[in-house]
């Protein structure tokens, strides 16, 4: 990646003269929306966007005057549940900076109670109205899933297995198809695959997040990263799962 450019910041990160942690506590109840699920979604879409170009926001840079604003809570505008793998930092990938992000990152991007859990937690404390579960492409989780149905292994690791079989219902009956036969097509089908299943996992596994979505305006959306390029593809429109969950 060649060197960054800045842009001028969109919004101010300074503590305003005069302010004291206190007020900056006051200023908004950590329950309150910050911005909407769309809105949301399209800040990270921008930020998606600056990142494949190599175009730094200066506003994300990280700065004391930020760090001291921190310390009086925070208000993330969304949250992403990823996968741990170091090549998909996801502050990074998004061009956002401290506090921009509540970030939960598991190999494989699996939905356990403690993921469903943190979810619950961002959207009931903080606010956050849009959820994002963040696949990528050539996943090791997701590919040691498919090597252990194919070739099972005895003495594989029984925390490893806990992973797997979380992933194993996802793909399973992709190995029942012609893509046995071409192990490219068969792992990025498994990945996105995975994703959706763990987005539908974090829609319906939980009471406080189906009706946040019903209710409140939560969006939880799928996206996978591709290594390759950098970008980031959503699979979902946000008005059609909006709409979705005001039907329901």
């Amino acid at each position: 990646m060649g060197s960054f450019q800045f842009r001028i910041p969109v919004r101010s990160r300074a503590i305003p003269p005069g302010s004291s942690a206190l007020h900056l506590m006051a200023v908004k109840k950590r329950n309150t929306p910050t911005i909407s699920g769309q809105d949301a979604l399209a800040r990270l879409r921008d930020g998606n966007r600056r990142f494949v170009a190599d175009v730094r926001s200066s506003d994300t840079l990280p700065s004391r005057a930020r760090r001291i604003e921190l310390t009086a809570g925070q208000e993330p505008f969304a949250a992403i549940l990823g996968c741990s793998d170091s090549r998909v930092p996801v502050e990074i990938v998004f061009d956002q900076g401290l506090g921009d992000l509540f970030v939960i990152r598991v190999a494989g991007n699996i939905v356990a109670p403690s993921q469903i859990g943190s979810v619950e937690f961002a959207a009931e404390q903080f606010g956050t109205r849009l959820v994002v579960v963040l696949g990528h492409s050539n996943c090791g989780a997701i590919q040691a899933t498919l090597e252990q149905l194919q070739r099972p292994k005895e003495n594989q690791s029984r925390n490893l297995h806990a992973i797997v079989d979380l992933v194993r219902p996802s793909v399973e009956s992709l190995l029942a198809t012609d893509l046995k036969h071409d192990l490219d097509a068969l792992v990025d089908q498994a990945v996105r695959a995975n994703i959706k299943a763990s987005v539908n996992h974090l829609r319906h596994g939980s009471d406080i997040i189906e009706q946040l979505i019903q209710e409140d305006g939560l969006l939880v959306v799928g996206a996978e990263y591709s290594l390759k390029t950098g970008e980031v593809d959503f699979f979902e429109d946000a008005a059609l799962v909006e709409e979705r969950g005001a039907r329901r």
